[in-house]
């Protein structure tokens, strides 16, 4: 497995392997991976002959009082993660090589990042879009993993994709979760002790849900509310939002009808959690 710097070098393996007929796997991450990401690697091991994975904390899609400096950073278990996962490439450039200076042109997109972790990151998913771009752009894949934990990310590279007629098939994975429920994520490092016990309220959100809509509830409203308040009775929770949307617009619905997310994001001390659950109703 190589870890290469520079765009030129992914370019020039890239260009090497599709002149021998290979497909191309693209795994996007900011490092630190966990068994989550490595679900994603494993995903694209399995659909593509080589498998690339761009490990990069995209300042763009940080706000000011974000964590960008203190974000976990662990190239060297990152690089054993994906070499025995079966990636072949760790592309891992600096800010500077991804954006030059005097850099100024960006990916934006109106309406899907208008709702739930788009209204208090206002700037995140801007970020996200150019960065992503940018990689595919310079990797070229066949294919691009993403995780269903980022369900808004997901959906709003999805209707990119679309929308900008990318020649590049978007692969969703279901969210990996600890033993006691709570969904990986490399912000859990943040966690005291008292407060990784606490954030297992999510998990919890998250079946009662689910089960209220097995039961036949279809009121958004009543659900979202049984939610909030499962998730408001943990004393060290802080919720930023619970919310029901269309997963197609990122629109508030009041009926459990159709292509559904639910989604939340609940604070606990420095660690910003998200949470969710994705229902397609036509099924």
């Amino acid at each position: 497995m190589k870890i290469l710097k520079t765009v030129d070098e992914v370019r020039s393996q890239v260009k090497a392997w599709k002149k021998e007929g290979l497909s191309v796997g693209l795994v996007p991450t900011m490092g630190y991976l966990h068994e989550g990401h490595q679900s994603l690697i494993r995903k694209s091991v399995e659909q593509n002959d080589r498998t690339v994975v761009s490990v990069f904390v995209n300042p763009m899609q940080f706000g000011p009082t974000e964590d960008l400096e203190s974000y976990p950073r662990d190239l060297d278990a990152d690089a054993k993660l994906c070499e025995t996962t079966g990636a072949d490439v760790i592309f891992h450039p600096e800010p500077e090589e991804m954006y030059k200076p005097g850099f100024c042109s960006y990916v934006n997109m109106t309406g899907l990042p208008d709702a739930l972790c788009g209204l208090t990151r206002p700037v995140h998913f801007k970020g996200v879009c150019t960065v992503v771009n940018k990689l595919f752009n310079i990797v070229q894949p066949d294919r691009a993993y993403f995780g269903q934990k980022d369900a808004q990310q997901l959906a709003i590279i999805m209707r990119m994709v679309t929308d900008l007629n990318m020649d590049i098939e978007i692969v969703g994975c279901p969210i990996i979760r600890e033993a006691d429920g709570l969904a990986k994520s490399s912000r859990n490092i943040y966690l005291k002790p008292e407060e990784r016990q606490a954030a297992v309220v999510l998990s919890k959100s998250v079946k009662l849900g689910q089960k209220m809509i097995e039961d036949g509830e279809r009121d958004a409203k009543k659900i979202v509310a049984a939610m909030k308040d499962l998730i408001g009775s943990e004393p060290l929770a802080d919720i930023d939002y619970v919310e029901m949307v269309d997963m197609d617009t990122m629109k508030s619905i009041d009926i459990v009808e159709g292509h559904v997310l639910c989604a939340m994001a609940v604070r606990f001390g420095k660690a910003r959690l998200i949470d969710n659950f994705i229902l397609d109703m036509n099924k």
